[in-house]
């Protein structure tokens, strides 16, 4: 059974980030794009007490901002590299800076944070190839990189270990993924049937931000864009954690049948009534128990 917090938070997070359905894709992109032109670029550390005094920050230019976040009084022993999620249109949010940084100091690393580029003004071509590069760097350093990211970030995240296979790069040594966004064309029926439950995500959003991303139909199905899709074999272990209360669970679903088909080592967690990204979200008993789970999965 969910707990009091996590019950308060299906309540207030969705009335906080004013969540609502979709009015028309026109109406919806100017809102976007008023954000978008509103926005500070830079790395948002409110949430992690202390910030300035645990860690010192290193802005890598990849023709957008990437942050390399590294422990002043620990020498990290490997990399976290953490993909934000947002549904490709929102930028990196506090508390995933918080989920990232707590990660990492259990795990002795270090935290690179990409804030590539966000539809609609941009798709997915506009920052795969960087990123791909750039975690294969990272890769290539002592003790390797733990790849991971949450929602949309869950699903680009496992896009980039797709592309590192292919290209030959140093593979990831686990990949995390938090509720991944995993299949943008919603081949999955059950999707549709949770949008009557899930209190944050809309179903007319998610086609419209699929699309943006994707830069076309044609794109949707391409495995940079629909990972879940894709040829799953030869994959670094992965461990999936997503709640039944949300409107990404059934991609969450079938990513794990594709991989069991393609003989990877996925570890999928389905916990009953839980929202989306329930293990990033703040002072919930749930997140705290998804932590110990990661911890122990990449230790």
């Amino acid at each position: 059974m969910p707990s009091r917090r996590h019950e308060f938070l299906a309540t207030a997070i969705p009335k906080l980030r004013k969540a609502r359905d979709l009015e028309s894709e026109p109406i919806e992109r100017a809102r976007v794009e008023a954000l978008h032109r509103s926005r500070r670029v830079e790395l948002p550390t409110r949430a992690v007490p202390r910030f300035d005094r645990r860690f010192s920050v290193v802005t890598e230019d990849l023709g957008f901002p990437s942050y390399v976040i590294t422990p002043r009084h620990v020498e990290p022993t490997r990399t976290l590299y953490y993909v934000h999620g947002g549904a490709f249109m929102a930028g990196i949010d506090a508390f995933q800076v918080r989920h990232a940084t707590r990660l990492a100091s259990r795990i002795g690393a270090r935290v690179v944070m990409p804030d590539y580029p966000l539809a609609p003004e941009h798709t997915w071509r506009d920052s795969h190839d960087a990123l791909v590069e750039q975690a294969g760097r990272f890769a290539d350093l002592a003790g390797g990189i733990v790849l991971a990211g949450d929602s949309s970030g869950g699903g680009l995240a496992l896009a980039v270990a797709l592309s590192m296979r292919d290209r030959g790069l140093t593979q990831p040594t686990h990949l995390v993924l938090h509720a991944p966004w995993v299949d943008l064309t919603t081949s999955t029926p059950e999707t549709l049937e949770l949008d009557a439950v899930d209190p944050w995500l809309f179903y007319s959003k998610l086609t419209v931000y699929a699309e943006w991303w994707a830069g076309s139909a044609a794109d949707l199905g391409r495995p940079e864009v629909s990972p879940a899709l894709a040829d799953l074999h030869d994959l670094p272990r992965a461990l999936q954690l997503y709640g039944s209360r949300d409107l990404l669970a059934p991609g969450c679903r079938l990513l794990a049948k594709r991989a069991a088909d393609a003989g990877w080592d996925l570890t999928s967690i389905e916990e009953p009534d839980l929202i989306h990204v329930y293990g990033v979200l703040p002072f919930i008993p749930e997140a705290g128990r998804a932590m110990r789970q990661i911890v122990e999965f990449v230790s």
